[in-house]
């Protein structure tokens, strides 16, 4: 199992919520600045700790360099590992344990980044279950720590808890209704920002937006924890309201665009990965709508995930680009909706 595929709370909006802790060891050369000798020691070293992270699931260790590399970008699109690990990959490591809820990135930005990934709005569990692997971790591990500063940082940015919490949401309606921006604006004022569906310097594919603290030094990690849940509790009241206004606005036609959406990727034989996150975005607000019966909101976020490119090509099990990769991602993407109404037809 995995967050994609779990149910979880407020799922209509929140699709994920994650904690990341980033943490450097004293004495060794930040990754920018360190030789291929340092990123083996740092490696071992984390990787040492790999016995004592029980979390009821098995834990995998991996150089990056030995994963392949479409592999290497599932990871990336899975939301399990960042772009910038795979950047590199001669010297990353990664820790992953077997319900791909919790990974530790070793060698990638800080000589440690661990996160924990949960479906829904699950903040708060995210953050106790990080907390707990780092604690494990620098009771072997002496930790880069100054008094004033809090855990030093490669960047300046995230020194002082050294923590991201972010919240991945869906927010067609508001982006319909032009009020992002407004959003965007007002969370700026209190310490958060939103990037794209993968994050920094990413774009907002399927009107997905990830919204996360800016702020690590000075306030406690259960202050910005809370921070978060409140900001995102509101926006997420936003969008339901926007939803029930969209819908009620457009009446037949808001129907027949959701309706015309599914249609189009149950039949399409091209798809561009932009065109094809806008339709499964209708799609996936449609079901949460109630207005496309038979599939759920961990179906739609699957079918998401398996029409990214790496998803495509692991599916295909070849390299493609351009319009190769667009026709094989609607092939990929008309069977998998195949699958899931048959699946369907036979628990009925």
């Amino acid at each position: 199992m995995s967050w994609i595929n779990e149910t979880g709370p407020d799922r209509d909006v929140v699709m994920s919520s994650r904690v990341r802790i980033a943490r450097n060891i004293a004495d060794i050369p930040f990754p920018s600045i360190m030789q291929p000798q340092h990123a083996v020691q740092v490696a071992e070293k984390v990787r040492s700790c790999l016995p004592d992270l029980k979390s009821g699931s098995r834990f995998d260790f991996m150089y990056m360099r030995d994963v392949p590399a479409i592999e290497r970008q599932i990871l990336v699109e899975k939301h399990l590992a960042s772009q910038d690990l795979m950047k590199r990959y001669e010297q990353s490591a990664l820790i992953m344990d077997s319900r791909e809820k919790i990974t530790v990135m070793i060698n990638e930005e800080d000589h440690i980044r661990m996160h924990c990934i949960l479906p829904g709005f699950q903040l708060n569990p995210a953050w106790e279950q990080m907390n707990k692997v780092d604690d494990i971790i620098e009771q072997k591990v002496e930790y880069a720590y100054h008094e004033q500063l809090g855990y030093l940082t490669c960047c300046p940015t995230n020194v002082g808890t050294g923590m991201r919490a972010s919240v991945m949401m869906h927010l067609p309606a508001l982006t319909i209704n032009k009020q992002m921006n407004l959003i965007l604006q007002t969370i700026s004022k209190i310490g958060l920002t939103a990037r794209g569906i993968y994050g920094e310097g990413s774009e907002a594919l399927g009107n997905i937006y990830q919204i996360s603290n800016q702020i690590t030094l000075g306030p406690s990690e259960e202050d910005i924890i809370s921070n978060m849940i409140i900001a995102c509790r509101q926006i997420m009241e936003k969008e339901r309201i926007a939803r029930k206004a969209v819908r009620k606005t457009g009446g037949i036609q808001f129907d027949d665009a959701v309706w015309r959406a599914f249609g189009i990727l149950r039949n399409a034989r091209v798809l561009e990965l932009k065109e094809f996150m806008a339709y499964i975005s209708q799609m996936r607000m449609g079901v949460s709508l109630g207005l496309i019966p038979g599939f759920s909101l961990e179906d739609v976020d699957g079918l998401m995930t398996a029409g990214q490119p790496a998803g495509v090509m692991r599916k295909t099990g070849r390299i493609m680009e351009g319009t190769e990769l667009d026709a094989a991602r609607a092939d990929v993407i008309r069977k998998a909706i195949e699958e899931l109404e048959k699946s369907k037809e036979k628990n009925i």
